[in-house]
């Protein structure tokens, strides 16, 4: 089980409040997008899996799943933090939400392991504890509020399919992104 952790929760404020709920997530998450200017340029140079998706469709989708996230964020928060809810109730709510922050803290720090750093080994590590922590906010969720839970369920599934992406990049890359290793590649043959 998880601890409510104060000093690693977004304020209560952020969550109860829809507006700021939904277009934090969005917010942090372009603004994450458009530091790594580098990113489309890496995605394209680098070798993929046959399975791939244009560099397009990756701002869209991400923008769609934060705001559900942050919506999801908000409804589990103001059911389970209601007046009418049971001390365990509120108590599985404030441990989600520092689930919630946590996870959000991961997903953020994906983007600049991969494509600022190019560290492979090390976003794979974050996605894979992202889909751990976020597979376990949904049972929370569960608890608190079902329509919560199912919100999640598209951004497990982007989560998994980008697993495979971060997973697969890396492999075919040597685990190398700085592009030393494809040199070094077209050079022996």
């Amino acid at each position: 089980m998880t601890t409510f952790i104060p000093a690693l929760t977004l304020p209560s404020a952020v969550f109860l409040n829809p507006a700021v709920s939904v277009l934090l997530p969005i917010g942090l998450g372009t603004a994450v997008g458009f530091s790594a200017r580098q990113t489309q340029k890496t995605y394209l140079s680098i070798k993929k899996p046959d399975l791939h998706p244009p560099p397009w469709l990756f701002g869209p989708v991400w923008t769609i799943l934060y705001g559900v996230m942050g919506y999801a964020a908000y409804r589990a928060t103001f059911n389970g933090l209601s007046p009418l809810s049971s001390p365990e109730t509120i108590q599985a709510t404030k441990q989600a939400m520092t689930l919630y922050t946590i996870q959000l803290g991961l997903n953020l720090l994906w983007t600049p392991l991969f494509f600022g750093l190019n560290r492979p080994v090390a976003a794979t590590v974050d996605i894979l504890g992202l889909i751990g922590v976020n597979g376990y906010l949904t049972y929370v969720w569960s608890t608190i509020d079902p329509v919560a839970s199912w919100c999640q369920v598209p951004y497990l599934g982007w989560l998994s399919f980008a697993t495979y992406l971060c997973a697969s990049i890396g492999y075919l890359n040597n685990w190398d992104l700085t592009g030393k290793s494809n040199k070094e590649e077209a050079k022996k043959e």
